[in-house]
């Protein structure tokens, strides 16, 4: 009964350290200065039409 003790005190004391050390990374993430992608670099058409080009492509040949 003692092993088992110290195994689950052992194994909560990692849990708790993992936990605390996933909060500092997200945190230490979320301080990152994000900068929204550029417009100018995406396609204006959507994805959907362009496939529906190339599939009436394909069907008259």
């Amino acid at each position: 009964m003692e092993r088992s003790k110290l195994v689950a005190i052992i194994t909560g004391a990692i849990s708790i350290i993992l936990a605390i050390a996933y909060l500092i990374l997200v945190q230490l993430l979320d301080y990152r200065d994000m900068k929204p992608a550029p417009i100018s670099q995406f396609d204006q058409t959507p994805a959907i039409i362009s496939v529906f080009w190339q599939v009436d492509k394909i069907t008259e040949a």
